[in-house]
């Protein structure tokens, strides 16, 4: 695909590879590891490829074997990778982390990525083109934070201009990244020049010192459609002067690792299809069910079809639904659909 090609998606932001313990405890009593990767907006790439859109990651990598593996296994997704930009000079950021929950203090995380390849993007260094050829740009707030070149990078792709593709921007406050604490006008910033946000109610609360979803809209007037994400409750969507909230079904959790890439990409894809507020939120919540019921970051989602049908059933069964490891890959929806 060549890198001015229109697409659906494209995604910009930073991967990693990522090393995954072989067994629990703590980083210094690990032996080994396993190599996968991670990172926010190559997730949400992954799973809108795998669901059947077309999509492009940009970012840079280093000249390195990490740089080769994360390029090689993002396209392997079906996902356009022609406009990543390889640096001799910067590594490839890498992470560790141990098995626990990521979602809790019971777990350690060692990142590796001060001075990455992604962390001297700019607005000098970038195809800005390859970037705006999509129906919808989705950036995230971790870019922002990597250095002064990727915050003013983002600033001109959420700057208000006539003919640019949809803004999505997700919110992804990371605390390790503002040592400061100088995340949250920016973030504010961001949030406000894009054309769809996703924050969690949580998030809201820690960043801002919002509380529930009603304060959250009035804080963020300007976005034109605003997904609040609220955990295993479910999540509201603001859609001019409607609100719209979906419960979330109940899943049997292996790992809380990639809920919030996934929920996004099934949003974005119920968007681009153009379906009713409640279906996008359905969509969401069943793509964050896929990557709750396995180990890593991304899993397989469910098919199109299964996918609808899910996200059809009406209320009082939609209520009743469980979701456990292995979901994805039954083709109807009964073997699923089960009082808790």
């Amino acid at each position: 695909m060549n890198a001015l090609d229109a697409v659906d998606v494209v995604a910009l932001g930073e991967s990693m590879v990522t090393f995954l313990p072989s067994r629990p405890g703590r980083l210094a009593d690990v032996p080994s590891f396993e190599r996968g990767i991670g990172g926010a907006e190559s997730n949400v790439a992954c799973v809108l490829a795998a669901a059947g859109h077309s999509v492009r990651w940009v970012s840079r990598v280093g000249a390195d074997g990490f740089g080769d593996h994360l390029v090689e296994t993002i396209g392997a997704y079906g996902v356009d990778v022609s406009a990543v930009r390889r640096d001799p000079a910067r590594p490839t950021g890498v992470y560790f982390r141990t098995a626990g929950d990521r979602a809790t203090d019971a777990h350690e995380v060692a990142y590796y990525r001060a001075g990455s390849a992604a962390s001297a993007m700019s607005v000098a260094d970038v195809d800005l083109d390859a970037v705006r050829a999509g129906r919808v740009l989705h950036l995230s707030g971790i870019t922002a934070a990597l250095s002064g070149e990727c915050l003013g990078l983002l600033r001109e792709l959420t700057a208000l201009r006539a003919r640019r593709p949809l803004v999505s921007f997700d919110v992804n406050h990371r605390p390790g990244l503002w040592p400061d604490g100088g995340g949250a006008q920016v973030l504010l910033e961001l949030a406000r020049g894009a054309d769809l946000v996703f924050v969690g109610e949580d998030e809201a609360e820690e960043v801002w010192g919002l509380v529930g979803v009603d304060a959250i809209r009035t804080a963020f007037p300007d976005p034109e459609v605003l997904v609040v994400k609220q955990g295993a409750q479910g999540a509201t969507v603001f859609d001019r002067g409607e609100a719209t909230f979906v419960p979330a079904p109940h899943v049997d959790v292996v790992a809380a690792v990639g809920a919030g890439d996934a929920f996004a990409a099934g949003f974005l894809s119920a968007t681009l299809r153009g379906l009713p507020m409640t279906a996008r939120l359905r969509h969401g919540h069943l793509m964050a069910a896929a990557a709750l019921t396995v180990p890593g970051d991304l899993a397989a989602p469910p098919s199109r079809d299964h996918a609808d049908h899910l996200a059809a059933l009406d209320d009082q069964v939609w209520g009743k639904l469980r979701l456990g490891p292995g979901w994805t890959q039954a083709e109807q929806a009964p073997e699923e659909v089960r009082t808790p």
